[in-house]
């Protein structure tokens, strides 16, 4: 039988796991851009593919959680998103990195749901907020992949090698973790929902502001290592490191960020987030030397931190089938994120890649201004 702080441990691996695959693939996009040989116009065009496979695949995860054990279902998904890291690094061409990475995309949106309806399972079983704190323990996965791969990219290793051997390692630690997760199935008595779950008019909302949050995400993840190289003149390790800064201090603002809206409540958390991240955004536009884009970009790591856990908390206690509520506000939350870094990519081919960071800056405004909708029924109490 799993106790509940070895489920809470477990489930923070597994969000961790996620992270670090997410962090690897992120640092090594410019090896990736230069291996295929595509520039921003190209790579943009790329990167929009995992954003067409997440949304394929996310609403299917509504159905897959209703009928199999969601412990079974997490372990199965996560080992899925961790043999798909191996996919970006192998084509030479653009025709076929693209069909990769929407395999690549859909591993991830399915695991992805998968692990945040075992989060929301061990929150209403603490009877307090901790979803923060997963996604936290998400951005430090995705600092020590950042972190791991800079330093591949500085030894000059090639991302093939690189990314199987951190699949294989990252395989292993995902399965030893899973056995922690909580075994839950739903009553017997419940419905199955549709094969399909678009959003309801319940999380529409919701999955709205998350969009805003998750696509300034996409961008500084897929897109800040390419900005300092390519806008700063600034070296590829140097690049790297960006993504390391920008994972640290989504990381540290998630640690926090359950204490703080239990303070501040989630409508003014997430307004003063938005000015924090609007103003990361505009120093990164307006700066061109290193030292202060790097901490644009860790501003803004910080503004969008507490946005998607608590856009997934609150998912995850709306209407009969709350897998079908995760999918569908992942669905525009991660589809937003996954599609992000591919509209960067364009806008960047048709004017420059500091303009598209003036769309990230406005979506932080509106997501600022849009925290209303993030007011929350109470968290359920345990007993």
């Amino acid at each position: 039988m799993q106790t509940l702080p070895r489920a809470r441990a477990a489930t923070s691996v597994v969000f961790a796991v996620h992270g670090a695959v997410t962090g690897t693939f992120a640092a090594r996009v410019p090896w990736i851009a230069d291996h295929v040989g595509v520039g921003a116009g190209g790579l943009g065009i790329a990167l929009l593919m995992p954003g067409v496979g997440a949304l394929l695949a996310m609403p299917l995860s509504g159905r897959l959680a209703h009928r199999f054990d969601l412990r079974k279902l997490a372990r199965v998904l996560i080992l899925l998103w961790c043999a798909a890291l191996i996919l970006p690094a192998l084509p030479t061409s653009i025709f076929v990195l693209c069909p990769l990475l929407v395999v690549y995309g859909a591993a991830a949106g399915v695991a992805d749901v998968a692990m945040n309806a075992q989060a929301v399972l061990v929150e209403e079983r603490y009877g307090r907020s901790v979803m923060s704190s997963f996604h936290g323990y998400w951005s430090v996965g995705g600092l020590a992949g950042s972190a791991v791969a800079a330093a591949a990219a500085r030894a000059g290793i090639d991302a093939r090698i690189h990314f199987l051997i951190t699949a294989a390692v990252l395989a292993v630690v995902s399965v030893v973790a899973c056995a922690g997760l909580l075994s839950h199935r739903p009553a017997p008595d419940t419905a199955e929902p549709p094969a399909f779950a678009l959003p309801s008019r319940a999380v529409l909302p919701i999955g709205l502001v998350a969009l805003c949050a998750v696509f300034a995400e996409g961008a500084g993840l897929d897109w800040s290592a390419v900005y300092v190289r390519d806008v700063v003149g600034d070296t590829a390790g140097t690049a790297a490191l960006t993504v390391s800064v920008f994972s640290i201090s989504m990381a540290l603002a998630r640690f926090a960020g359950d204490r703080v809206i239990q303070w501040l409540g989630p409508v003014t958390t997430v307004r003063v987030a938005g000015v924090g991240a609007s103003v990361g955004a505009v120093t990164v536009v307006l700066s061109d030397h290193v030292a202060p884009v790097l901490i644009g970009f860790g501003l803004l790591g910080v503004g969008i931190a507490v946005v998607v856990p608590l856009v997934f908390a609150t998912a995850g206690r709306i209407g009969e089938h709350p897998g079908r509520s995760l999918a569908g506000v992942a669905g525009i939350a991660y589809g937003s994120g996954l599609v992000a870094p591919g509209i960067i990519g364009g806008i960047a081919h048709l004017t420059s890649l500091t303009t598209s960071f003036v769309l990230v800056a406005a979506l932080t405004v509106v997501m600022g201004l849009s925290a209303r909708v993030l007011r929350p029924a109470p968290v359920p109490r345990a007993g």
